[in-house]
């Protein structure tokens, strides 16, 4: 079985995504979290860094676990109750963990908005959408009916998207940010979309939409996140000739 170097990897991945440049949110720790005991011989991949997703990853067999949401986003100690066990299952059984989180959401390659963008067919991709200074999301020029851009992202996602009908029923400008960027309409209607594709948002959004006229799809903030772990993972795996295996653990959020 091939072992690689976790620090190897770990500088592979802080160079391909640019973490050291890339702003974000306090807590979001991008990077190496985790540490192992030096190598790596089969990887996982999920959305979350959570108890359950860290179980799951030791009964693959991996030695290191790459997450778009990492552990420590707020306050983690003190270390007792369910924190010690995930903590105590990390050590125990050596397996590290790989966060990315805005890096990974707008990457050009291997980012979760531009392989949405490119699961539903659009075209002409320009940035979009401002986030701790930069833009982290797609714009994209269209004709496309808004039956025919909801039918595309369930087929991207495997999940139904909750729609806001607030806009035009032929969508000529989308914009695409994944995960929970519905708070933000404004923001993004100001770009001069008449459509919304993100993951969720609050209840006064639907108000909102109907205000500002644009369409909002709520794709789910899980399902339209699953696609960069994925291709971070299967790029290390070419790379670094290593096997690796998705774990799904939908939340349905």
């Amino acid at each position: 079985m091939a072992k690689v170097s976790l620090e190897l990897i770990g500088r592979y991945c802080d160079r391909e995504l640019r973490i050291a440049e890339i702003q974000d949110y306090g807590g979001a720790v991008n990077g190496l979290q985790v540490a192992n005991r030096g190598m790596v011989s089969r990887m996982a991949a999920t959305v979350d860094a959570s108890l359950a997703t860290v179980r799951l990853a030791i009964e693959s067999g991996a030695n290191l676990l790459i997450v778009h949401h990492g552990l420590f986003w707020s306050p983690t100690h003190p270390w007792t109750g369910r924190r010690y066990e995930l903590l105590r299952l990390l050590l125990d059984h050596d397996l590290a963990v790989y966060s990315a989180h805005l890096p990974l959401d707008l990457h050009p390659r291997l980012g979760n908005n531009a392989l949405l963008c490119a699961a539903m067919k659009l075209k002409g991709l320009k940035p979009f959408f401002e986030s701790h200074g930069q833009p982290i999301g797609f714009q994209a020029r269209a004709n496309l009916s808004r039956a025919e851009l909801v039918r595309r992202l369930a087929a991207a996602t495997g999940a139904e998207p909750r729609v806001l009908p607030g806009g035009p029923e032929t969508c000529r400008c989308i914009g695409v940010v994944t995960g929970g960027a519905g708070g933000d309409l404004k923001a993004a209607s100001a770009e001069g979309v008449d459509t919304f594709v993100t993951g969720e948002g609050p209840h006064w959004t639907y108000a909102m939409a109907e205000e500002l006229g644009i369409n909002v799809l709520y794709g789910g903030h899980y399902a339209t996140e699953t696609f960069g772990v994925k291709a971070l993972a299967t790029e290390l795996s070419r790379k670094f000739k290593l096997p690796w295996q998705f774990l799904d653990h939908p939340t349905g959020l």
